[in-house]
């Protein structure tokens, strides 16, 4: 089987300009590599695609493959996450991970947490703020914590997230706004403990592969995960497994959500607890980072006895399943008309 490999690589965007912030959810060539000897180690073939830019000519020219793995964040627009896999819907290519409607869903913070309220389960209450004007008579008691609607790896997120004041929630938002162009999330603060909870599998299979809960060190950034927290986690954090009962709490939560929304293959639930010990849910990643040192989930499978290939392994197998059945392929209303199902566009 050829698997096509579809990724934002970092340093390509670096050396056309781009910032170090602007490129902080692209991915390493370790990644890229350890996925890559993740997918031959199965006997499976890959196929480096690149991006999306270089992926709309390749499929233009008649390219095609059984599978693309994606992980591709994008980077224009509120849907940036969900181009490659539309992209590849519309050609009838299935992908890895959750499809365009749910990562274009999860991406918009605001969006996700009303629908997670409609699932009946807890998040902190919260406001979008699309312009500045808006903070004034915000039906929110401080304190408060900001940050932009639609990014990933904790991007705008820094101690000056955490909002005491009228004056620090206008001052927050106007720099979040003027900076990266959307509308901030303001929530209330959770003073409490913090835990990302790793899910893998796809619907009535999907399972909590543990909860690990974040501990920030005396020289980091207090109080917040933030972008500077993550990139030098090995002297500002410390992570730690959590079993027993909050373990169980913490993994229902994740796996309630994650069915909930239809996510796919494998990602992260992050958690906090408030001010009477309850967890509240703060955002769900169904694109997760896959460094194989760096990245959380990673991380947490390390704890767990579960090796990067044994990860890329579990995330083709849920993707796999879907291709070969055709469970879950893009509806296609010709295909509906004349009575047949093409077969998840397996490449010859």
């Amino acid at each position: 089987m050829r698997i096509g490999m579809i990724y934002d690589l970092r340093e390509q965007y670096l050396l056309q300009g781009f910032n170090l912030e602007q490129t902080a959810e692209f991915d390493s060539t370790a990644t890229v590599e350890a996925i890559e000897r993740g997918i031959r180690d199965m006997g499976l073939v890959p196929e480096r695609i690149g991006n999306l830019f270089e992926a709309m000519p390749a499929l233009g020219q008649g390219r095609r493959w059984d599978l693309v793995f994606n992980i591709a964040e994008g980077l224009y627009g509120l849907s940036r996450e969900s181009q490659v896999p539309a992209l590849l819907e519309a050609h009838r290519i299935p992908c890895t991970f959750s499809d365009a409607l749910v990562l274009a869903v999860c991406l918009h913070k605001g969006v996700t947490k009303r629908i997670i309220r409609d699932l009946g389960l807890p998040t902190p209450d919260f406001a979008v703020i699309q312009d500045l004007a808006e903070t004034e008579g915000l039906a929110l008691s401080f304190p408060l914590f900001a940050k932009p609607v639609a990014e990933g790896t904790s991007k705008g997120i820094s101690q000056a997230s955490l909002i005491q004041d009228k004056n620090a929630l206008e001052r927050t938002c106007a720099d979040l706004l003027a900076r990266f162009q959307q509308p901030v999330l303001v929530e209330r603060y959770l003073p409490g403990r913090e835990f990302t909870v790793g899910v893998v599998g796809t619907g009535p299979k999907a399972r909590c592969l543990g909860a690990m809960e974040v501990l920030l060190l005396e020289n980091a950034e207090q109080d917040v995960y933030s972008l500077s927290n993550k990139e030098e986690y090995e002297d500002r954090v410390r992570y730690q497994l959590v079993d027993g009962v909050l373990s169980r709490k913490l993994a229902g939560l994740a796996v309630d959500l994650w069915r909930g929304l239809g996510a796919r293959d494998a990602g992260r639930v992050d958690i906090r607890l408030d001010e009477h010990g309850r967890p509240q849910i703060l955002e769900i990643n169904p694109l997760p980072g896959l460094h194989p040192i760096r990245s959380d989930l990673s991380i947490l499978c390390r704890f767990q006895g579960i090796t990067h290939g044994e990860l890329i392994r579990m995330i083709m197998e849920s993707a796999l399943e879907r291709a070969l059945t055709g469970h879950n392929a893009p509806y296609s209303p010709v295909a509906s008309v004349h009575g047949t199902r093409h077969a998840a566009g397996l490449a010859a």
